[in-house]
């Protein structure tokens, strides 16, 4: 399965959990749109509450008081490949001088797309959630990228110093084949 997400707006080399969670909201809305389009919208099930059946199956996750709906995620035995295309107003060679360097940036995407693992990444402000209501995330954690691309290019007509767009591709790898995975054969 292959999907893309766009962000737009400010990416920090130290995201604050605040930041985090605001790129992180923004991405919730493009993820929960992708699950009413097929395969995902056929798999609705997966974004209900084990019921104790042995057939029920769930992606949801409770923690720090929310429930959280990740794709990819152990449950699902799924690993995401990730191609970034990052656009910034900086000159070219300003990679490391000109608003944080680029593995800092891309660390605070990262956890921007994964469920929080601390709940001092939490913030008060967050959207409230639940199993009727989750918030969705591309990740369960960010251990489970097992490729970034990475292309930064100069962005022209940014709408202030600090912002970038970002383009993520993403595609969807099975590390073991389950029933509940062969989405990616669709």
């Amino acid at each position: 399965m292959r999907f893309t997400l766009v962000y737009q707006g400010v990416l920090p080399s130290a995201g604050t959990s605040v930041e985090k969670q605001q790129i992180r909201e923004e991405l919730h809305t493009q993820l929960k749109e992708l699950w009413t389009f097929a395969p995902l919208a056929d798999r609705k099930r997966f974004l209900e509450p084990e019921t104790g059946d042995p057939l029920s199956f769930s992606i949801l996750i409770e923690r720090y008081g929310h429930v959280w709906a990740p794709l990819v995620c152990d449950k699902l035995c799924l690993h995401a490949d990730i191609e970034v295309q990052m656009l910034r107003p900086e000159l070219p060679g300003g990679i490391v001088t000109s608003g944080g360097d680029i593995d800092n940036r891309l660390k605070t995407l990262f956890d921007a797309l994964s469920v929080p693992q601390q709940r001092q990444q939490m913030t008060d402000t967050a959207r409230l959630s639940s199993t009727t209501d989750p918030t969705f995330t591309l990740l369960e954690d960010d251990k489970l990228i097992t490729r970034i691309v990475v292309v930064a290019d100069r962005w022209f007509s940014a709408p202030a110093p600090d912002h970038v767009r970002l383009t993520m591709q993403v595609i969807l790898r099975a590390h073991r084949v389950i029933y509940a995975n062969d989405i990616l054969r669709e």
